[in-house]
């Protein structure tokens, strides 16, 4: 199969960071929908829609419209997730979809882990996508993960 006809490229990356807080702190950031909101779902576009429900077996749904001047500007955006697994300020694990006008650009895995460190908690985010034609993907949501744990990082701080 040559690189034109491939539709699916696998990719996993791992992301750690060091917080001076506490894991209590740390997950309390993930587990409340009015402070996840303000570090991971606020940016250069218009939200339209956010909802979450903590809790193994619950949903998550945000969806979002890019605002004029990006690049894509008027495009919709909407991610799905399901919490597979919580397990309170030690891990959450969620599976997602996220869609660009309708269509499924990737599917994903992501484990945060919670570990208590001498100075805080390290977060270890580990992050496995199907990317569907969406060659750029893998490199465009990595980059948006860095850029959202910083995100977390001013919001805790």
């Amino acid at each position: 199969m040559t690189t034109a006809e491939q539709t699916v490229i696998h990719n996993t990356f791992v992301i750690e960071r060091n917080f001076p807080w506490r894991p209590a702190r740390v997950f309390s950031a993930f587990a409340q929908p009015a402070l996840k909101r303000r570090w991971y779902a606020e940016g250069d576009h218009e939200i339209e829609d956010f909802h979450m429900d903590f809790r193994a077996g619950g949903s998550e749904q945000f969806r979002y419209r890019f605002k004029q001047g990006h690049p894509i500007a008027g495009s919709e955006i909407s991610n799905e997730s399901v919490y597979q697994d919580i397990v309170e300020e030690k891990r959450i694990v969620m599976t997602s979809r996220m869609a660009l006008n309708g269509k499924t650009i990737v599917v994903m895995l992501a484990t945060f882990e919670f570990v208590p460190a001498e100075k805080g908690t390290d977060l270890i985010l580990t992050h496995q996508g199907a990317y569907i034609d969406w060659p750029d993907g893998v490199k465009m949501i990595e980059v948006g993960w860095r850029g959202l744990v910083e995100r977390l990082a001013k919001e805790l701080a």
